[in-house]
């Protein structure tokens, strides 16, 4: 009855079938999953049904992805004047992470290299199961770069993430694996997530056989309230993740048992 509880998610990859009642689970869970010395990033889903794609190209009709992928054009001339210190015109990797900051669909998609912050946004919805993947980004970037079994560096690599962004939106299967690729530190927010992304190109969800270091760990919605308060003792929270000020007044309100006030 519980593992058909997380068989009707959209990603196909391994599942690893414990049931995590405390961060002490979840940590022992992640222990074993990882043997190797290698980097391993984890995202959470805070429900089931979530896929492992980039906003922009979620649609799932032509039109609306390319609209999507569009934005950007508007968004660079409005936040070209809002912006203290604007990134050079042709600097797209940060344009496109700032974008992404700020909520405009784009071909990123987060990660982290915290296995608690990764825990902590798969417990936010408390209605519904969650989950936290685990991926080895070099192990990704073999699949398409066997030359390059590293994370992609946005100075050093600069042109083969540039492919990717400028990639249009048509769906290609056969196409090249998305890539795992470290960000330009650009925003606090993304230093204290510990935050990296893998860019899609043609081939927009990042799940399936071809993927071997890809599990997910589920996490079951009666959980999710320990979990929550167990990581907040261990500070993690939104005070803690969230550096922006009105974050902290929905912390606050939360905390004083208020956020439910009209």
């Amino acid at each position: 009855m519980e593992r058909r509880r997380f068989a009707r998610g959209p990603v196909r990859c391994p599942r690893i079938h414990k049931k995590i009642a405390s961060v002490a689970d979840y940590l022992a869970v992640v222990s074993d999953a990882i043997s190797t010395p290698e980097p391993f990033w984890f995202r959470g889903h805070e429900s089931v049904e979530f896929s492992l794609i980039p906003s922009a190209l979620r649609h799932s009709d032509f039109g609306d992805r390319t609209k999507a992928l569009g934005l950007m054009t508007d968004f660079k001339r409005i936040a070209g004047i809002k912006l203290p210190r604007p990134p050079d015109r042709e600097a797209e990797l940060e344009w496109v992470q700032i974008a992404q900051h700020y909520g405009l669909p784009t071909r990123l998609l987060n990660w982290t290299e915290s296995a608690t912050t990764a825990l902590y946004f798969a417990c936010l919805r408390q209605a519904s199961d969650g989950l936290v993947f685990i991926l080895n980004p070099r192990d990704l970037n073999r699949l398409s770069y066997p030359a390059r079994p590293r994370v992609l560096d946005p100075q050093q690599d600069a042109a083969v993430i540039l492919r990717y962004l400028k990639m249009g939106a048509t769906a290609r299967l056969g196409g090249r694996f998305p890539l795992a690729i470290n960000p330009i530190w650009n925003s606090e927010r993304l230093i204290m997530q510990k935050g990296v992304f893998t860019v899609h190109g043609g081939r927009f969800s990042l799940d399936g056989p071809g993927i071997p270091s890809l599990v997910a760990i589920p996490i079951f919605r009666e959980s999710k309230t320990q979990l929550r308060a167990e990581l907040q003792r261990i500070g993690v929270d939104e005070l803690t993740l969230f550096p922006e000020l009105e974050h902290s007044c929905a912390h606050l309100k939360r905390n004083a048992g208020l956020e439910q006030v009209r």
